[in-house]
């Protein structure tokens, strides 16, 4: 069945494809091994695809600084001052137009095998997305892979003016960069002058090590440094050199992009970039945007297709998950975005957050359930779940540059011991997954998928309970969610519970829910329970409140046809 529900899968391919088990803390990739392009194989991108995914994320595709030699590539080696962990930041670009050297088997042929990886993922049914980093590059940026005609960032800045609309850079002239933190392996210190603003908008010469000191800030045409006045009369030079870079990339068939920072770019360079990206090829932008007040502007004005809903309901599901919030908290979030709900993306893990399964989270896989059930059934927007997530993966390992804070890290040569087992070497058969995680995984298989068959789920209109059921005292409305979604002749009843105890309880659903969705009031039908396959005869009518019972951590998706 066709939908426009998209259910995205971002995965982080350096970490994916590696099987090694005998992990050194802070080791480089010759101790720890690296997952390939190629480690995608058809067995893998099937298995993925069983889960209901219609695009896959893959994250840190394009080439980053890194402490891994290529020089025998012809590719320059990095300062160690100015990369983060081992395997370097995927999102310090240092090359636009080149894919990841650690991510080959051939590095001559890297990418030919990434796209022949991008044959791959279509074969499977899915589409591809990749990031597209448009507010920093590395400090060691220089692109070896771009077209001749095309000049690189910087080639042509004046470096004496602290800001210009030609310039790719901003500057800070007469200071050298000061970096007063991290050890020096290289028998020489990281030189730069002028010093280059920092990417976290760090106008100064000596970044912290908590400031994102290994990048560099590009320059869109605003003027920082008189009071944030605009300058695209005429179009900056840094907004056609990144247009050909996504034109790069649709022309490599990519499907999609995650837009890094999106929010700290000017709107008006995405207004102008994407609707003629979208004239080559109709591919997805995703924008990572925190500030709710933005949201609007960057759907209408920046053209966005989807923006991260991070301060929204992923910050609201942490809470309830972690018992620090009631689960009625999530009628306000889906209020606030109303306006924009289509356009908001939904998750409950991602790279830059901790693991459900982690200590600092909820330290129980299970407790996820509620929460993916809740954002990949509450409206038509798309959702996505990160590599591991489905198999309950901790994220406790202290890996070197990243401690043990919960987070799988982006920063170095490591595996995740959930897709090791998962993998089983290749084979993607599960073989030695635990009992416990075979059931996370098929639990998350059911959901995703149950979206993407059911009309009324991908396509249907939605109608909350939680406000006719705030003074019921038969519906524990702290631990218990409840709505409806409704297409054509088919109703759903959405039941949740984050609790970490079973409840029983009855739902009120007002006469105004029959009126609005257009359904038959007190009249008996078939409910087909659609995670389990069980059948009952039941009616739904105002009347009379609904009963049921849930255990801990679970939902029920009750679907009645007339």
């Amino acid at each position: 069945m066709k939908t426009n529900k998209h259910i995205i899968y971002q995965t982080f391919p350096r970490l994916f494809g590696n099987y090694n088990e005998n992990l050194v803390k802070n080791g480089g990739m010759e101790e720890n091994g690296c997952g390939k392009f190629n480690s995608y194989t058809t067995k893998a991108l099937e298995s993925i695809g069983e889960l209901g995914i219609t695009h896959i994320w893959y994250t840190g595709i394009i080439a980053h600084s890194t402490c891994t030699d290529y020089t025998a590539y012809g590719i320059p080696k990095d300062h160690h001052a100015i990369v983060k962990g081992k395997a370097g930041s995927p999102y310090a670009i240092k090359d636009y137009y080149d894919v990841d050297p650690d991510l080959a088997e051939d590095v001559p042929n890297r990418m030919n095998e990434f796209k022949e990886l991008i044959k791959r993922t279509h074969d499977a049914g899915m589409k591809v997305i990749i990031d597209f980093v448009a507010n920093h590059v590395a400090r060691s940026y220089h692109s070896l892979m771009k077209p001749a005609y095309i000049d690189d960032l910087g080639q042509h800045d004046r470096m004496e003016l602290a800001f210009s609309n030609t310039n790719n850079f901003y500057y800070i002239p007469g200071h050298s960069l000061e970096l007063h933190f991290g050890a020096q392996e290289e028998d020489f210190e990281y030189s730069e002058f002028p010093a280059k603003v920092t990417g976290n908008d760090c106008f100064s010469a000596t970044p912290g090590k908590d400031d994102w000191y290994e990048t560099i800030k590009l320059n869109y045409g605003i003027n920082y440094m008189n009071g944030g006045s605009k300058h695209f009369s005429p179009i900056p030079d840094t907004w056609h050199k990144m247009l050909d870079i996504l034109l790069f990339w649709v022309g490599n068939d990519v499907d999609g992009f995650r837009c890094d920072m999106a929010e700290m770019v000017p709107v008006e360079f995405w207004d102008w970039a994407i609707p003629r990206v979208k004239s080559r090829k109709n591919v997805m932008f995703i924008a990572e945007v925190y500030n709710p007040e933005l949201y609007y502007t960057y759907i209408k004005t920046g053209k966005f297709d989807y923006l991260y809903d991070k301060v929204g309901m992923y910050d609201t599901l942490r809470k309830i998950i972690r018992r620090e919030a009631p689960a009625t908290d999530t009628t306000a979030c889906w209020q606030a975005i109303e306006h924009v709900k289509e356009h908001m993306l939904f998750f409950i893990e991602n790279h830059d957050e901790q693991r459900i399964a982690s200590d600092f989270f909820a330290g129980n896989a299970q407790a996820g359930i509620p929460g993916l059930t809740l954002i990949a059934l509450l409206d038509v927007n798309p959702v996505m779940i990160y590599n591991g997530q489905e198999l309950g993966e901790k994220g406790m390992d202290d890996e070197g540059f990243s401690g043990v804070d919960g987070k799988t890290s982006i920063f170095d040569y490591r595996s995740m011991k959930s897709v090791r087992d998962w993998a089983n070497n290749g084979l993607f058969d599960g073989g030695k997954l635990s009992d416990e995680q075979r059931q996370l995984r098929e639990s998350y298989k059911k959901i995703l998928t149950t979206v993407r068959n059911e009309k009324a789920l991908s396509h249907g209109h939605f109608y909350g309970l939680a406000y006719c059921n705030k003074d019921n005292p038969h519906f524990p409305s702290e631990h218990v969610s409840a709505y409806l979604r409704k297409y054509e002749n088919e109703l759903i009843l959405v039941l949740i519970n984050f609790d970490n105890k079973a409840h029983s309880f009855r739902v009120n659903i007002p006469e105004n829910a029959f009126d609005i969705l257009n359904i038959p009031d007190n009249t008996a039908s078939k409910a087909l329970e659609l995670l389990s396959g069980e059948e009952s005869l039941c009616a739904l009518t105002h009347t009379c409140p609904y009963t049921e019972s849930l255990p801990a951590y679970s939902a029920k998706i009750l679907k009645f046809s007339y």
